[in-house]
């Protein structure tokens, strides 16, 4: 079965194409040898597929095998473009491939090669733990035939299910849980209660979100830890009483906030302090993180409230960010806002960033469907490179210029009269939101329109397969926040593809976006939710001058009278030009704050390294014994050598973790103080590695100090129990992503305010 004349010819235009970062031609040239051996394969009784497949070693073996094992365990035989796709991941790159061109499959073949060339174990990355036991059940078929073990999984694994999935050839599980037990795994005092093995292989879906969007969010494992109340508690029930206005002043751009000298006032009287003396700092801080949660940060556009909890919004998928919490009070100024109780937040024993997680595998390789568009980030943190995987079947999708309104009350009419003449023909629309506030309003506004519509946001996250497998159907209306990472095909006609005749006859799906994205690979992607393996469909964008991004980015080059037409659209090439720039400019922005936060986080992950280095060498051998033998020889001499090596073992676990804990606390505070030598024209950047190195150097010093001064203090003449060496951890632990903080640290929000009152010159 050799490859077609068609796809040939096409192939032989995209390898013409600009932007293809990784030339493909190599690839593209086993696709014959591939075919070949496949008509061999199929010869084959099942055991004898098993047992070639294991024999694989190449690329065009592993493929052939993969495809026929696919075609013989779930019917479906994998395209030239997936076998492309594949040979790019085996190749450690990113494929980027378009929406509804089968990376599953494409991920499961390079996933059973990977492990075939001796790269293994391998872990399959996803965005949300839907997805990791979907794509593994979905699979497992396919790793039977090709005689390899599947294992998943979810935040609601036990810690016997978790050792069990990771002993697994291939593991599905979301980045944030595979992280959550790296950490875990970090803090234990027997090998055997391990979870994880060696980190060999990643291969990350939807890699552009999660390497980029998403690398700079800590992961925490956090320890129980008795604390006094929260002063931000005490002042967040102070700020109802406050006015807009007259107590409180937002800046136009709606990222600050500050006090009156009269909200000030009415808060120092309440307080009966004065907040700006020398020893109010705690204070002050607190009820300027408590005015930020109250003004700034919006219920169901920054948030939600659910089953008596606030859960975070992804702002780049427009669902809750699982388990994800502001840092520095803010958290708890929101649940007090809310009238929540506050949830602890402890001690952090230990955190790291997506991006120093993923770092840890030897091989890292990913698939999206917009990669291109962030291949220098890519290149820069990660050193991979793209590889820009052509369609299957050509794109007829009709995407239309942006239809740019001069106000958002003027835009919105037009998008639900839009949406109402596409329902009233019967053809399926998908309209893609910014934030949930603004699907519910969109909604309310079609329902008033007598269109009936489904949505898909944070609230309904539950129910979103379902509605997305049917947003095809004919007369389908389907609002949504951002489509990233969602999983699963719309297919024309609805998932049973009845009507899909009489759908395509009316243009296939209509989406359409209600404005611009902070990033174009957010809006291609909802772009790319029409025009599936050939299919037809269409897809524009309503965009306000009003819009958030524009009067952020753009506002200072708007035309004051830009030219439109009697519908009320904007036809003017400035304005254009103004639109494309904001969105430039917030990506820029982004990836600034990327860009400096790796920065920072670099020398600590160095640190992490050499330390993770450390304490294997304690767990696994009997270097803390030695170590208690040369420095307290003749107090070790006495012991039993079993007792001296769990004691020497226990101890010296005990004391570089809480140790790597105080740290941790400690640079943390640096890295928030190191800002104020800014203002004597330092680097902070700088300064900071100038602290954070000797303070490492004199953790390691203190590690050895402090095992042999409690192991001298213990008495071991009748066995060991960690209690005699007041060896106590934590008696609960719990994990949680830290939310990125839009306002900056709480010294960050203390300076900004003590600088504004200085320029107003106020006093108390």
């Amino acid at each position: 079965m050799g490859v077609s004349q068609r796809f040939k010819s096409r192939f032989r235009k995209f390898l013409q194409r600009p932007g293809t970062t990784v030339d493909l031609a190599p690839f593209s040239k086993r696709l014959p040898a591939i075919d070949a051996r496949e008509e061999a394969l199929k010869e084959l009784d099942d055991e004898a597929l098993t047992a070639a497949a294991q024999e694989a070693s190449d690329f065009t073996e592993l493929c052939a095998v993969g495809r026929e094992a696919a075609f013989r365990a779930i019917e479906q035989r994998p395209y030239d473009v997936q076998l492309l796709g594949a040979m790019a991941l085996l190749s450690g790159k990113v494929a980027e491939m378009a929406t509804g061109e089968g990376k599953t499959l494409t991920a499961t073949i390079a996933a059973y090669g990977h492990v075939r060339l001796g790269h293994g174990p391998v872990h399959i990355l996803t965005v949300n733990d839907y997805l990791a036991r979907r794509d593994a059940e979905w699979m497992e078929p396919i790793y039977q035939r090709l005689g390899l073990t599947v294992g998943w999984v979810t935040e609601a694994s036990t810690h016997a299910e978790r050792r069990e999935a990771y002993l697994a050839d291939v593991t599905y599980v979301s980045v944030s849980e595979a992280g959550f037990d790296y950490l875990r795994d970090q803090l234990v005092t027997d090998v055997e209660d391990r979870v994880q093995r060696e980190l060999a292989t990643a291969i990350v879906d939807e890699a552009d979100s999660i390497l980029i969007d998403e690398a700079r969010v800590p992961m925490v494992l956090a320890g129980s830890l008795s604390t006094e109340s929260d002063p931000v508690l005490e002042a967040a029930g102070l700020m109802h009483d406050l006015k807009p206005g007259k107590d409180y002043e937002v800046a136009e751009d709606g990222r600050s906030v500050a006090f009156t000298d009269d909200g000030l006032k009415k808060l120092e009287e309440k307080l009966e302090i004065d907040l700006y003396a020398e020893d109010q700092v705690q204070a002050l801080s607190a009820v300027n993180v408590a005015l930020h949660a109250h003004a700034l940060l919006r219920r169901d556009v920054d948030y939600i409230v659910r089953n008596g909890s606030v859960e975070l919004i992804d702002e780049m998928r427009g669902r809750v960010a699982q388990r994800r919490r502001w840092p520095d009070g803010l958290q708890a100024a929101v649940e007090a806002k809310e009238g929540l109780s506050a949830t602890a937040e402890g001690e952090v024993l230990d955190t790291i960033t997506v991006q120093a997680y993923i770092a840890l595998y030897k091989t890292v390789c990913g698939m999206t469907a917009t990669a291109v568009h962030v291949g220098e980030q890519l290149r820069e943190y990660f050193k991979l490179e793209v590889a820009v995987i052509p369609s299957n079947t050509e794109n007829i999708r009709e995407d239309e210029p942006d239809r740019i309104y001069s106000a958002h009350e003027t835009r919105d009419e037009a998008l639900v009269e839009e949406i109402k003449l596409a329902h009233e023909k019967g053809r399926p629309v998908l309209i893609g939101t910014i934030d949930v506030k603004a699907s519910e309003l969109l909604a309310k506004q079609l329902a008033a329109a007598g269109v009936p519509s489904n949505v898909l946001n944070a609230k309904n996250d539950a129910e979103e397969a379902r509605i997305i497998a049917e947003a095809g159907a004919k007369g389908a209306v389907t609002v949504s926040t951002q489509m990233a990472g969602r999983g699963v095909d719309i297919r024309l006609g609805g998932s049973d593809e009845s009507d899909r005749d009489e759908v395509v006859e009316l243009g296939g799906l209509y989406v359409i976006g209600a404005g611009r994205h902070d990033s174009r690979r957010v809006d291609d992607q909802l772009r790319g939710r029409a025009g599936r393996q050939g299919d037809p469909g269409g897809s524009v964008f309503f965009v306000s001058l009003e819009d958030e991004l524009v009067t952020r980015h753009a506002g200072d080059i708007l035309p004051a009278s830009p030219r439109m037409d009697m519908d009320g659209v904007v036809h003017d090439e400035q304005v254009d030009y103004a639109v494309e720039h904001a969105q430039r400019v917030a990506e820029g922005v982004n990836h600034e704050i990327h860009r400096n936060t790796w920065r920072y986080s670099v020398v600590i992950e160095q640190q992490r390294v050499a330390l993770a280095e450390r304490r294997e060498r304690l767990l696994t051998s009997e270097v803390a014994a030695i170590m208690l033998l040369e420095r307290s020889p003749e107090k070790a001499k006495e012991i039993d050598e079993d007792v001296l090596s769990d004691a020497a073992r226990a101890i010296a676990l005990f004391h570089l973790d809480r140790l790597w804990v105080d740290h941790l606390a400690e640079l943390s505070e640096v890295r928030e103080g190191v800002h104020l030598r800014a203002l004597g024209k330092l680097d902070p950047l700088d300064e900071f590695h100038r602290a954070a190195v000797p303070a490492f150097q004199s953790l390691l010093l203190n590690v050895e100090s402090r095992t042999i001064e409690a192991f001298e203090e213990v008495d071991l003449t009748d066995g060991w129990e960690p209690e005699r060496a007041e060896i106590v951890r934590p008696s609960a632990t719990w994990t949680y992503l830290v939310h990125d903080n839009p306002f900056g640290s709480e010294l960050d929000r203390l300076i900004a305010a003590v600088g504004r009152r200085l320029i107003s010159g106020g006093s108390n």
